[in-house]
């Protein structure tokens, strides 16, 4: 039986199917006679980045969003009277919206699309013709398996349990150990930083994979593996020490950096400071995922359709645009110091910045705070009209035109996860990151392993990283940390909202296994626990 979670249109791969019986057609591409020489291996990579690009940006829940609605930062709250499919996220509890059984469906689907794609090309690097230019072969194969290792780390961590393939294929195979999936990403990431050109990230064309992202990647997987499922390497092909190399190599080598001012990172942050933005290729982001403003409902799907759901509800002030109310937990902003630059950056406060936000009636869980940091963006039109600032562009539709890339990896991320494995420098790099947040207020403290986490809850907050940190480091401790019992305000109304500790701990932190694909595998694909 044939299972749509490796179904792809070979249109889509950048091949047209042959109706030929015996001989090759002349006027069709197949993957005998496409696959001769670096251009189309090349064109068959911008295959590879065109389906991670839709798999994370146009596919289903976008995951930097639910993974923040997943941990202690953010509410699944969007509309008052929207369905509840959010609320069973937030709340591990798929009783709140139990007709939702395919949450995940379409970003299985996309997922695996795009690792097709990188498994055909990474099998057809032996029959294109590479006139002796080995490195150039190698850069190429080291993007495609970087980009499906990327790609099996957010499914793993996602869903604990998944069919692994490494070959472009069509069989219904059962779920992999995890450990067979993490020891694939581990081989894939590491022959990428050992395979890409050592030169600084700018002489890299821009959204391409360099080394540094590599090596970088390859620290976050260790870490979280490790620390996840409690082994002391990463699927015994990298150590604790290999890792480490890896980011000092980076600090060394790269050429990255940090900016100056940490609200210059985000569009609509420097907007609001009145500072410049420091642009989408700036010397701290060490690998973004790219989009635009170009997709509409033709099968362009070019843009970052999950931002608008971190926007205020149904409400633009400049510079904040549209957006359908996704809210930030009190206790985040709590949590930042009061000489911690980062706190007005990274969050929305509604009162502190006198926002008369009229849509209280329409917002569900309402808080009063929302994400500054990935959010849509507003401006004036030549009336001066409060549009959104996809409007500049020529096109009009707030909810998929919008154009922010999602920053995956930051300098600030490498830095504190060299000092959290041990670096001899690990107190400066700490020191590094936080002098930036606190500027002429900074005072020292020690490095260790619970600063060092304290930190990156303040420093990552809001870009789909915390929830992954905190099942890192133990169930347990994600799950008491993440449960709450509290009062919101639904509709204007007050409710009791609870987040159950049991919960989080049935599930493991693992989400929903698509009902549809487990029905299209006929039972061979199994749910996970709490599901």
């Amino acid at each position: 039986m044939k299972n749509t979670y490796i179904y792809i249109m070979l249109l889509g791969s950048l091949f047209l199917s042959s109706c030929s019986l015996d001989t090759e057609p002349y006027t069709e591409l197949t993957d005998t006679n496409f696959y001769k020489t670096p251009k189309d291996a090349l064109t068959a990579l911008v295959g590879c980045y065109d389906g991670l690009q839709v798999a994370t940006g146009a596919s289903g829940a976008g995951l930097p969003v639910v993974t923040e609605v997943f941990s202690d930062n953010c509410f699944g709250g969007t509309g008052n009277a929207d369905a509840y499919n959010f609320a069973a996220l937030d709340e591990f509890d798929i009783s709140r919206a139990p007709s939702f059984v395919d949450i995940f469906n379409d970003n299985w689907v996309a997922y695996y699309k795009a690792i097709y794609r990188c498994n055909v090309l990474i099998q057809k690097m032996d029959q294109i013709e590479w006139n002796g230019d080995d490195a150039l072969r190698n850069a190429y194969e080291s993007e495609a398996r970087f980009i499906r290792g990327y790609l099996y780390f957010e499914m793993v961590r996602l869903w604990g349990n998944i069919p692994l393939l490494t070959e472009p294929s069509t069989e219904n195979i059962p779920q992999a150990a995890p450990e067979d999936v993490y020891a694939v990403i581990a081989q894939d990431l590491q022959f990428a930083s050992d395979n890409l050109p050592n030169v600084a990230y700018n002489n890299v064309a821009s959204g391409r994979v360099t080394k540094w992202a590599a090596k970088s990647l390859l620290g976050r997987v260790y870490l979280y593996y490790t620390g996840y499922y409690g082994k002391s390497d990463l699927a015994g092909v990298v150590t604790k020490a290999q890792v480490l190399a890896h980011l000092e190599d980076v600090i060394a080598s790269s050429s990255h950096g940090l900016v100056d001012d940490f609200a210059s990172l985000w569009p609509v942050a420097s907007a609001f400071s009145d500072i410049d933005f420091a642009g989408e290729d700036n010397k701290e982001v060490v690998f973004s995922i790219k989009y635009t403003y170009t997709s509409d409902y033709n099968g362009n799907t070019d843009g970052n359709h999950w931002l608008v759901l971190f926007g205020m509800r149904e409400y633009s002030y400049l510079p904040y645009g549209n957006g359908w109310g996704v809210t930030v937990n009190s206790k985040l902003w709590d949590a930042y110091g009061a000489n911690d630059t980062r706190q007005s950056t990274t969050i929305i406060s509604v009162d502190d910045e006198d926002i008369p936000f009229d849509k209280i009636d329409n917002q569900r869980e309402y808080t009063g705070y929302y994400n500054k940091k990935y959010t849509p963006m507003s401006m004036l039109d030549a009336e001066g009209n409060t549009v959104s600032s996809v409007n500049q562009y020529g096109v009009n539709d707030f909810q998929i035109n919008q154009y922010q890339d999602y920053v995956v990896l930051r300098y600030s991320d490498v830095l504190l996860m060299a000092a959290e494995l041990g670096s001899a420098n690990a107190q400066d790099y700490f020191d590094e990151v936080r002098q930036r947040a606190y500027k002429t207020n900074f005072v020292a403290k020690p490095v260790s392993q619970a600063n060092i986490l304290e930190e990156r809850r303040l420093e990552f907050a809001l870009e789909g990283i915390r929830y992954y940190d905190l099942l890192r480091q133990g169930i347990d401790t994600a799950a008491s940390t993440i449960a709450e019992t509290t009062t919101l305000l639904s509709g204007g109304v007050a409710e009791t909202k609870t987040i159950s500790e049991n919960n989080i701990k049935t599930t493991k932190g693992l989400q929903q296994i698509p009902n549809t694909q487990i029905t299209l595998s006929n039972g061979v694909l199994k749910q996970n626990t709490g599901w």
